[in-house]
């Protein structure tokens, strides 16, 4: 009824002036009006529920901050707060800068009085400088400076106030700023050179834990009986429908965490094989470590290099130059300097690695396993973190080497490696061809023998024995034997840098099935990339006795 009324109501209030009424609106069902009346219920209803879950959200949020607050260590983060003094400048480092351009103007101007021979000034400058370095210290930021930083800078001011006075002239000025960054760019070059220098030295040296590990093991090697130091005779050897792996190193703990981390990822480990080539120097070590600490299920077999008979300097070119006095010359002794920066350049190139026909044994695969189809070929500064088994059955398609590519871009291509300004490398090779890696290869020794790889090998190190094509490795001769020969492998297979490069990206490693530590920071060094060791140590075999009594402990690989 109320409704009804109000549509009089409304009927009579709308007449036009003629009195004619508006037409009348038509009258509102009752169970329309009851179902408008349901939904606006149904959304108070609902509204009120959201806000009672937010609030109850709201709270546990509030109950989680504030727990975490409690366990929230202040002293460490302290250093990096957006609270701190500096944050409130954008210019919070304005006054160390100022101070340090004021000590060169200081020195420049001292230079011109110690030329004048004024001697007050120059020992005003030089004494107000050395309160400035001090004041300064090794601040970086303005709150970081000492209390009597900003006096300092005052009296620097009226006192270089009273030099410019005295001594400015804008085109002596110039010169001697030019000469002072002259001279700071030679000290860094320097510096530079000394860097590189001891990196080298320091990537060649031993730790005494690892010159350790062999002595004892070669120790208990020749205190074992005649028919204890052999390996039990295997078939598994000669058998090519096995998984065959060779391994060519001096060096035991890295060799066994090569072994030790594929084995723990291989599906069978009684199908992988594995063949250890090393020196005389630690063939009975090598052996010991591995008739002791055998792989669960695989085969092992060590091999001395210098019992290869057939290896000799009338069959092999390489073998044969690094015995020629030249060459002894070359890399002992030509242009040996007495400091650091000045052999710094030399220094690499009398590297020991390069000197081991260990190292070139890779060119002579089909010699060594003679029975054998294919062979997945491993650097001993690898780590293997998949089952590899797969990449036996990857298709060659017809080529000798498999292999990952590295180059990006411009880098790595075959123009950094070999000396295109030689007629013999220009008129064979593409600069532009892009480069791979040694460390991971897979060969096939099938193709190897048909296409003469170590005869291709042969014919290039013997033109090169004047190193005009390239100048040392193993990789530039590589990348020469093998050209168009080389199927490129997936990147998952094979990440490199782990030994040079600090930014290399996380997942790509954790992701890959072998991670190399290509470079001089090798994993068991100091000198490793901390971020990057752990890859390696976790594969080390720490409650080893022989590792225990040489102090060889996850504190110092850690």
């Amino acid at each position: 009824m109320r409704v009804e009324d109000n549509n009089k109501h409304s009927a009579q209030e709308h007449a036009d002036i003629n009195g004619q009424p508006h037409k009348m609106p038509s009258p509102v069902h009752p169970l329309k009006l009851r179902r408008r009346a349901l939904r606006q219920e149904r959304r108070d209803r609902r509204t009120a529920e959201l806000i009672q879950v937010g609030q109850k959200r709201e709270a546990q949020m509030q109950e989680a901050a504030i727990e975490r607050s409690k366990t929230f260590d202040t002293s460490i983060r302290a250093r990096y707060s957006i609270w701190r003094k500096e944050y409130e400048n954008p210019n919070s480092d304005s006054t160390v800068k100022l101070m340090r351009d004021q000590i060169i103007m200081a020195k420049a101007y001292a230079s011109i009085a110690k030329a004048k021979n004024e001697k007050a000034i120059y020992d005003s400058l030089i004494e107000h400088s050395k309160r400035s370095q001090q004041a300064i210290e090794k601040a970086t930021f303005d709150s970081e400076l000492g209390p009597s930083a900003v006096d300092r800078a005052k009296e620097m001011g009226h006192i270089l106030s009273l030099a410019k006075d005295q001594f400015y002239d804008c085109i002596v000025m110039a010169r001697k700023l030019r000469v002072m960054l002259q001279s700071r760019e030679a000290n860094v070059e320097e510096v530079k050179k000394k860097s590189a220098s001891l990196t080298q030295l320091a990537a060649k040296t031993i730790p005494q834990p690892l010159h350790c590990l062999p002595l004892v093991l070669t120790t208990d090697y020749f205190l074992l009986d005649d028919q204890k130091q052999k390996f039990p005779i295997s078939r598994n050897l000669e058998d090519p429908s096995l998984y065959h792996y060779a391994i060519f190193s001096d060096n035991v703990l890295a060799t066994s965490v090569v072994v030790n981390s594929t084995v723990l990822h291989a599906k069978n480990p009684q199908k992988h094989v594995f063949h250890i080539v090393t020196d005389k120097l630690n063939f009975a070590a090598m052996k010991m470590w591995f008739l002791v600490n055998r792989p669960e299920g695989s085969t092992i077999q060590v091999q001395n290099v210098d019992d290869f008979s057939w290896l000799n300097a009338s069959y092999c070119p390489v073998l044969r130059q690094l015995e020629s006095s030249r060459m002894r010359e070359y890399y002992f002794k030509a242009h040996q300097a007495s400091t650091l920066t000045a052999g710094s350049d030399n220094l690499k190139y009398r590297n020991p690695k390069y000197l081991s026909m260990l190292n070139h044994l890779r060119f002579y695969l089909p010699e060594v396993y003679p029975k054998l189809e294919k062979i997945l070929f491993l650097d001993d500064d690898i780590v293997v973190q998949k089952d590899l088994t797969p990449l036996w059955s990857v298709d060659l398609q017809g080529m000798v080497n498999g292999a990952v590519e590295t180059c990006k871009e411009s880098f790595h291509r075959f123009d950094k490696y070999l000396n295109f300004s030689n007629p013999k490398i220009s008129d064979n090779f593409d600069p532009e061809a892009c480069g791979w890696a040694f460390g991971m290869n897979m060969f096939d020794l099938k193709e190897w023998k048909k296409r003469d790889i170590t005869g291709i090998y042969h014919g290039w190190q013997n033109m090169n024995e004047e190193r005009t094509l390239w100048k040392l490795g193993t990789l530039p001769p590589g990348l020469i034997t093998f050209y168009n020969l080389t199927h490129p492998l997936e990147r998952s297979w094979h990440v490199l840098g782990l030994g040079y490069d600090p930014a290399l990206n996380q997942t790509e490693i954790e992701n890959a099935a072998v991670v190399h530590y290509n470079g001089n920071y090798k994993p068991w060094l100091d000198l490793a990339i901390v971020k990057y060791r752990s890859y390696w140590s976790r594969y080390v075999k720490f409650d080893n006795s022989y590792l225990q009594l040489c102090n060889i402990n996850s504190f110092m690989l850690s």
